[in-house]
């Protein structure tokens, strides 16, 4: 069960006139929303943490942990039409600020659970194809997401060839104990991309061999995929093939 809402820091929205952002503190965004454009991936992280099609255009099944301002759920609602996704948040007062991100109400093919993330991916209830994982509270990543049992349960719950995606700080203390165990979770196979700013890094592992299978050559836009997705993912498609050459590359695949 999740805890009191009494134990969980009250996240503030900042506006301007273009944009809301969610903040725990006024120093670090922890969401950012195009007031013109709601769906659209305003951080450059979330748009790399997209770069999962790539590997699987088309995936039926996703689940993420950490709802924050909704961008990953809003752009993947607009842009997968045939993909169910589930959302869990730990944090009562971030699933109360849904509305003003416009985030759809719960559906057929969505919902929003409040909940512990690593509980919920420990008792693995239905395998998924795609488990994003982009939980931060006040004082940055929750050590429940962080330790080795819960990328343990991470590879559990994927389905074979499952991708796990994961969002993590790379100012973090534990960022190098966090690459390792991601790692030997999923026997070595594990990509890093490093953002722009080298703020944040998202790593790719696989349950199974679709980093393997990835061919160098030309980039092509993920089957299905509209051009105003395609648009904005298109940079982050490149880091994420550039860094999977450079594994094929190295003799690591």
């Amino acid at each position: 069960m999740p805890a009191s809402t009494s134990l969980h820091v009250k996240p503030f929205v900042y506006e301007t006139p273009d944009s809301a952002a969610l903040h725990f503190s006024i120093c670090e965004i922890q969401s950012r929303m195009n007031l013109q454009d709601p769906t659209a991936l305003n951080l450059e992280y979330t748009r790399t943490m997209m770069g999962f099609l790539l590997l699987n255009p088309a995936p039926k099944h996703i689940v993420m942990v950490g709802l924050g301002g909704g961008s990953l759920a809003k752009f993947i609602l607009r842009h997968l039409p045939r993909t169910r996704l589930q959302v869990v948040e730990i944090n009562p007062h971030v699933i109360a600020l849904r509305n003003d991100f416009k985030i759809p109400p719960d559906d057929g093919r969505f919902q929003v659970l409040r909940g512990d993330g690593a509980q919920f991916v420990r008792d693995n209830p239905a395998p998924c194809d795609v488990l994003l994982v982009d939980g931060f509270d006040d004082q940055g990543m929750p050590d429940g997401l962080a330790s080795q049992r819960f990328y343990d349960d991470c590879h559990a719950m994927l389905q074979p060839d499952g991708l796990l995606v994961a969002n993590l700080h790379a100012g973090d203390a534990r960022y190098p104990v966090l690459l390792e165990r991601i790692g030997r979770s999923f026997e070595g196979a594990a990509l890093t991309v490093e953002g722009s700013d080298l703020s944040n890094s998202i790593v790719f592992a696989c349950k199974g061999l679709a980093l393997d299978r990835f061919k160098p050559g030309a980039m092509r836009r993920p089957a299905g995929l509209d051009d105003t997705a395609a648009q904005q993912l298109l940079a982050s498609f490149a880091l994420v093939a550039s860094a999977l050459k450079d594994r094929l590359n190295s003799g690591v695949a």
